[in-house]
This record gives C-alpha cells, structure tokens and sequence, in this order.
C-alpha cells in the first residue's frame, strides 16, 4: 500500500471507531446515573469517615458534561472489541496472511486486557490512593471533591491501567516485526524493573504500598510479556519463508 492509501485506511478506521463510540454513549446515557455513581463510590467510601456524603460541582453545566463523559466512557468500554478490531485491522496488512485469522480473538484479547487493567486500578489502587489522600484532611484542611476534577482524574488512572495491561500484546506485535527478543528483554530485566518503579511512582500516590501495588502487576506483566516474545518471536528468515509458503499453499487449496 502507497502511504495515501495508508492514510486513506486509517481515515476510514478512526472514523468506524468514532462512529462507534458514538453509538456506545448513546446506549449507555439510560444508565449515567449508575455509571457515575460507581466512578464516584471508591472516593465516597473514604469521605464518609470525615462526615462527607456528596461531591460539588462548580459550573453550571458542569453535572450535565460529566454525565456526557460518564456516557462516553462507559460506551468506550462497551464497544472496546471493536475498536480493538479496528486498530488491529489497520496493523493487519504488516502481518503474514496465516497471522491475520487470529484478528478477532486478539481484539477480544485486547478488549479483556484492558479492562482487566481498569478493574485492577478500580478495586485495588483506587481505595489505597484515595484513602491515602483523604489522610490529609484535618480541622484546617477539608476536601471537597469538584466533580469534574475528580472525575478527569479518575478516567485517566482507568485508562493508564487499561493501557499498562496491554503490555503482552504490545510485546507480542513488536516480537513479531522483530524489534524485541526474550533474550534481550531477559538481558535487559534489572533496568526495566527500575522503569517500572519509576513509572508506578509517576502514577501513584507518593507512599511506597501504593507505589508496589502497581509495580506488582507490571512485574508479573514484564515476565508474561518475555514468555510471549520467546513463543511469537521472529524466527529465521527461512523458517519464517516456508510457514508463509505453506499458508499459502493451504489458501490456493481452500479456492480450489
């Protein structure tokens, strides 16, 4: 493909993603309410112990754009199969034909990932990083939690979990095209870990529990991530050359 018709297939996939998610809010606006309210529980959970019961909001139409952005995630969540689809279809033309039938079931993969991750930092991170920062609150110091602000903060640590998990299939893709070994991320193994320290500190609280709680998983998704690169790893150019001589012997035979 020209690098027009690249970006002739990416226009049409961002714009089937889009239609998609549009379609996700719109089904998910009857259940706003409870949508919003499950995002809000983990942080009221920690208030009611210094007496606060509610969230304020300071703008007008703040409620009514925070209930839009309620909607628009929970359709996101929903309709994540398909936008993983989507993404994956666009990468589809670098992979080998016989790669290409595992589309669907990684995009299923993705999608589980993903909210996995979001899961993760929702039940576990969330009631320790909030309960860590209602630790603050004092006779001097009361917290009132705006909305919209809690709300932006909230849905990027979702989506920083959701994409953290994704770190097999990242590794997967790039042991395919060659650009990442087992042996090098083996060899490697000691400064990644400081990575993922470093990068756990970034995105959580400043306490070392929190802090491990999310290096924990990283961890564990590190080394899942090595046994991936060893299994779908590029293999010799010859091997690679007959496999793709094979599938497609096997297709001519399926026209046939």
């Amino acid at each position: 493909m020209s690098l027009l018709e690249h970006l002739g297939e990416l226009r049409t996939r961002l714009v089937r993603c889009v239609i998609a998610a549009f379609v996700g809010l719109i089904a998910c606006w009857g259940f706003k309410e409870r949508i919003l309210d499950v995002l809000m529980e983990p942080m009221l959970k920690v208030l009611e112990a210094s007496g606060q019961t509610h969230f304020i909001y300071l703008q007008p139409a703040e409620a009514f754009f925070t209930y839009v952005k309620a909607s628009f995630l929970g359709g996101l969540i929903l309709t994540s199969p398909y936008l993983f689809y989507q993404l994956w279809s666009f990468i589809a033309p670098g992979l080998y034909p016989h790669e290409r039938k595992w589309l669907i079931p990684i995009a299923l993969f993705s999608a589980l990932l993903f909210v996995s991750g979001a899961c993760f930092g929702y039940f576990v991170v969330f009631p320790v990083g909030f309960d860590y920062f209602a630790s603050f609150i004092s006779p001097q110091l009361q917290f009132l939690p705006a909305l919209a602000t809690y709300f932006g903060f909230a849905v990027k640590m979702l989506l920083a979990f959701g994409l953290i998990f994704e770190m097999p299939l990242f590794i997967l893709f790039l042991a395919r095209l060659g650009m990442v070994t087992a042996a090098g991320m083996r060899r490697m193994r000691r400064y990644n870990i400081l990575i993922i320290f470093i990068v756990a500190a970034i995105l959580t609280p400043p306490d070392p529990f929190s802090q491990t709680l999310m290096a924990l998983p990283l961890l564990v998704l590190y080394e899942i991530s090595i046994y991936v690169a060893s299994i779908f790893g590029r293999k010799a150019p010859e091997k690679e050359e007959k496999e793709d001589e094979e599938a497609k012997e096997e297709r001519a035979g399926e026209e046939a």
